[in-house]
Order: structure tokens, then sequence, then C-alpha cells
């Protein structure tokens, strides 16, 4: 596919443009690997931490819902917990990159892609 020829001074302006946006790439995230989301299950006898990206980071169990006749149920309030916080990151993840295209004005660049 043979790309069209770029008006005068394009070129630097995208070249522009992509290293802002190399910029906010890396701005990003190390703001995920900062953020961090917490939820809980159980009435919050187990709660859930996870990065911006999604890694659980902290884990918290209330000892009375420790019970070793019952480890299922242990099992499904800590998948519980972590799900809800690694949904809850990508939410935010997902709005936070949305802001950041927004904000990076593609359309004004005039190209014809």
């Amino acid at each position: 596919m043979k790309l069209p020829k770029l008006p005068s001074g394009a070129m630097r302006q995208v070249m522009e443009q992509a290293q802002r946006m190399m910029e906010e790439a890396q701005r990003f995230e190390e703001e995920m690997e900062q953020l961090q989301v917490h939820a809980s299950a159980g009435g919050g006898v187990v709660k859930a931490t996870v990065n911006g990206k999604g890694t659980l980071v902290a884990l918290e169990i209330a000892p009375e819902v420790i019970d070793p006749s019952d480890p299922e149920m242990l099992q499904d309030l800590i998948v519980s917990a972590v799900r809800e916080a690694q949904a809850q990151a990508e939410r935010a993840r997902a709005e936070r990159m949305s802001q950041l295209a927004g904000g990076l004005g593609l359309d004004k660049l005039g190209l014809p892609f």
C-alpha cells in the first residue's frame, strides 16, 4: 500500500505528535503502576487491592472468615474480591486512556487515516 505524500511541514508535525504520544504513553503506564483500586467481598471480610494494570498488590482476610472445614467459601470470597478490583482497575484504565486519546488531538493533523 502506497501512502499519500504529506504536505510540507506535515512530517515534522507528525513526528512531534508521535513524540508527544510516546511521552504520554510512558506517563500513562507510570500512572497505572501507581494507581490502587480496592474491592471487598463477604461484607468486607476479604479485601483485595490491585494496581491500574490489574496486578494484585495486597489481600486482607479477616481471621473470623477462615474456617478450615469450609475452604471453598474463603476461596470464592478471594476470587470475588480480586475480580471486582480488577474490573474496577480496567474501567479506570479505559477511562484514562479515553481522556488521553481525546487530548492528543489526532484529528487535527489532517492525516488520511
